[in-house]
């Protein structure tokens, strides 16, 4: 949220946080609080550095997803991508990735493989690496081992790390995003990434295929706070309705993990969740950024966003390590099944 409009109203703090839980506190009843359970919780200015969770995961050979998600103007784009001169998450992780390859060289190397990046903007799927666009975006059709794929997605080859920052830099570019109230530069569309990589250890004389997949939900608002018309308004519907496709599906997979019957699981009704079958419940480790601000103008918002992140906590994934040896592929499982940070 811009700064400007903080200020503007005259806003105090409506946030208190422990270590693992976050209040929210209503402006109209101040006695009034709110809290939710986290498996941690911390300021931005604090320096906590998730991004060594996400390095650890995809360097052990694990599909390692990072999910970004509050109102618009609060933090998700450049804690993921970075800001200016100032690198995000997933930038770092990339390169810290490729240096440690240099310092293991003796044993193990890690070689990128490939990058694409993909926005999905009103129920269309578009490519950001493409100089092209099609009008009706591109089609996702399933695959019986592979789940569901984006046809004529580029993968662009890549084997070193500037490469993939380049690469990273002109996809946001691309990114549709338009002004409202609440942002000036706010993001219109859910972004997908896809960087993998190849890590040869030597010494077993195998191969793990390690995968890191941030990605990036566009921002939740309300039409009465971001001021939108025409347009911009037009976007939010489905916006809001993936968005509680999302809340949905985390729903139901925290209730299965729970031990609860549940009889559907909504993943297959919206684009956004066909995409995201590992990250959902499925085949990988994930770590879930839900970012808020603190302003007490923002209550409503950030009330809205709290539980998706609580819901979360409960989602297990039974994480598989993909390894290859010569033309033999098998999946490894862990000694203990992961649950999701």
């Amino acid at each position: 949220m811009s700064s400007e409009r903080q200020k503007g109203a005259g806003n105090r703090c409506g946030i208190s946080r422990n270590t693992n839980s976050t209040s929210i506190h209503d402006p109209r009843d101040p006695g009034h609080r709110k809290t939710f359970t986290l498996h941690l919780a911390f300021w931005s200015h604090s320096g906590f550095d998730l991004g060594q969770g996400v390095l650890e995961n995809a360097w052990q050979g694990y599909k390692a997803t990072l999910l970004a998600y509050g109102q618009t103007g609060s933090g998700k784009s450049s804690s993921m991508m970075g800001y200016s001169a100032r690198r995000g998450l997933v930038p770092i992780a990339c390169k810290e990735l490729a240096l440690q390859s240099h310092l293991e060289s003796g044993k193990e190397q890690a070689v990128p493989d490939y990058f694409s990046m993909l926005e999905v903007y009103n129920e269309q799927v578009r490519d950001l690496l493409s100089k092209t666009r099609k009008r009706a975006g591109l089609k996702i059709r399933e695959d019986q081992q592979q789940g569901f794929q984006v046809a004529g997605l580029k993968l662009v080859p890549c084997d070193i790390y500037a490469r993939i920052e380049s690469l990273m830099e002109e996809g946001t570019k691309m990114r549709t995003r338009a002004m409202t109230t609440m942002n000036a530069t706010s993001s219109r569309s859910h972004v997908v990434i896809t960087t993998q990589f190849q890590q040869i250890v030597l010494d077993e004389a195998i191969t793990k295929q390690s995968v890191i997949n941030p990605v990036a939900f566009v921002g939740s608002e309300r039409q009465k706070s971001s001021g939108s018309e025409r347009e911009r308004l037009k976007e939010g519907t489905p916006v809001n309705l993936s968005l509680t496709t999302l809340g949905n599906v985390l729903s139901a997979l925290a209730e299965a993990a729970t031990g609860k019957r549940v009889l559907h699981i909504p993943s297959r009704d919206l684009l956004l969740t066909k995409l995201l079958p590992s990250a959902l419940g499925g085949n990988s480790r994930t770590i879930m950024i839900a970012a808020v601000s603190p302003a007490d103008i923002c209550y409503e918002e950030t009330l809205s966003t709290l539980p998706y992140a609580e819901r979360y906590t409960f989602v297990i994934s039974p994480s598989l390590v993909l390894v290859r040896t010569g033309v033999r592929c098998w999946a490894k499982r862990p000694k203990i099944p992961v649950q999701s940070d």
